[in-house]
């Protein structure tokens, strides 16, 4: 498939991958880093990016570099976190005009790099600190994107499954870390830990477009070099089995439960039975003609949602649901009956080739846009491995029957999360 004809490269501290395709009209640069999650650096990771892209040595304030980027037709830069396994991964993001396409020669691919290496090398800091008022702003709008979690009662029990499910594992770390470590933050100890995060993590650059090879990396080795560095890897251990269900009910003024369970799979991509393994999860409940989706919502009228989700890094699958509060034990009977199901290889042939087109179509809607590619094409980089996008797809259609009992059967139930309701008779 050419949208993934990725030419890795060297250089100066970090990867280099160039994805030539005619598919866009746009340029986009995707910056990565990853370091293993940590207690004490996560809520600083978190900050970081946001204060980098507020503003840089050149552009001084929000506005001023927001000006620029619409001075380059309207690019669009954005940053973001996430958690992969047991890392904490910042990104970067560039979009940027294509000169081709334009009457204007201006050399924007040169611009979008030199934007971009001001934006991670030349921040808006004095004297080993960056700018109090830029830092001060973006510890407020963290702290309501910390709140904000708390008050979407959805991602809220998503959190706190994982919170209690991965108590003594780094994975129950938030992506956005702790409220109660913001206050601590200073312009000197954050780019004490910018400095340490650029000299450390593991760091990859995507270039996605019409571009030429010899071109980027020609730019790339200009405006960014970075110290040489061996990453920390984390050891993905496959986590012991619990030997009784850890199960946790929250008492809140809700008036709609969320059942949230957590199976651990024991399985991570780059295993051998990963593609079984991501065709069981659309069997069992990742899509609306998923089992969780007909029989818990649609059947039994139980759910005003539920589906599940992998967490391919760090071996775990999610169940989430929306219930009334007296549903409890008769919502957990039937998702674990659909889990039995599933265990008998009590599923049809038309379920099984169903799920494999929807994950198809998903994956080629994903690599329609630049970003989405850089997400597929970054597992290889989590995971230390190499799986081109050709070969995801032809193992997954290969898939048989027995295949999915056999992941089945290595899928334990871990937690049972319920947040419910004062009326619930608690």
């Amino acid at each position: 498939m050419d949208s993934t004809a990725e030419k890795i490269t060297e250089l100066q501290g970090y990867k280099l991958h160039v994805i030539a395709t005619e598919k866009y009209k746009t340029n986009t640069f995707v910056w990565r880093m990853k370091a293993p999650l940590t207690k004490e650096d996560v809520t600083k990771r978190a900050l970081l990016p946001h204060v980098l892209q507020s503003s840089s040595a050149k552009h001084t304030s929000t506005t001023a570099l927001r000006s620029y980027l619409d001075e380059l037709y309207g690019a669009t830069l954005y940053v973001d976190l996430a958690k992969k396994g047991e890392y904490h991964v910042m990104s970067v993001s560039l979009e940027i005009a294509n000169e081709k396409f334009l009457s204007d020669p201006e050399p924007l691919l040169k611009k979008g790099f030199e934007l971009l290496s001001e934006i991670l090398t030349n921040p808006n800091a004095s004297g080993n600190a960056f700018d109090q008022d830029t830092v001060e702003k973006e510890k407020r709008v963290l702290k309501s994107r910390i709140q904000s979690v708390f008050d979407d009662k959805m991602r809220y029990s998503s959190v706190r499954l994982l919170e209690e499910m991965c108590k003594d594992e780094p994975y129950a770390l938030q992506v956005n870390g702790e409220a109660s470590d913001v206050d601590a933050i200073t312009p000197e100890n954050l780019y004490e830990y910018y400095q340490k995060a650029f000299s450390e993590d593991e760091m990859d650059l995507y270039v996605i477009g019409d571009v030429k090879e010899e071109e980027v990396k020609q730019l790339a080795g200009q405006l960014l070099q970075f110290e040489n560095r061996t990453p920390k890897k984390v050891q993905t251990e496959k986590s012991a089995s619990r030997s009784n269900v850890n199960e946790v009910k929250e008492v809140q003024d809700v008036k709609q439960g969320k059942l949230n369970i957590g199976y651990r799979t024991n399985i991570v991509y780059g295993d051998p039975d990963y593609f079984a393994l991501q065709v069981f999860n659309g069997v069992f409940g990742g899509f609306s003609h998923s089992k969780l989706f007909i029989n818990v919502r649609e059947k039994a009228s139980l759910a005003y949602y539920a589906a599940s989700r992998l967490e391919s890094h760090k071996g775990l699958m999610l169940v989430m649901s929306g219930i009334d509060l007296k549903n409890y034990d008769q919502a957990v009977g039937i998702i674990h009956e659909q889990m039995d199901a599933m265990k008998k290889g009590d599923f049809t042939d038309q379920e099984l080739e169903q799920t494999k087109a929807v994950i198809q179509n998903q994956i080629m809607e994903t690599v329609d846009t630049a970003r989405g590619l850089t997400e597929i094409l970054y597992h290889n980089v989590v995971a230390g491995t190499t799986i081109a996008l050709d070969t995801w797809m032809n193992e997954m259609n290969k898939v048989t029957k027995e295949e999915i009992t056999a992941v089945a059967e290595k899928i334990q139930l871990d937690t049972i999360y319920f947040l419910t309701g004062t009326e619930a008779g608690k």
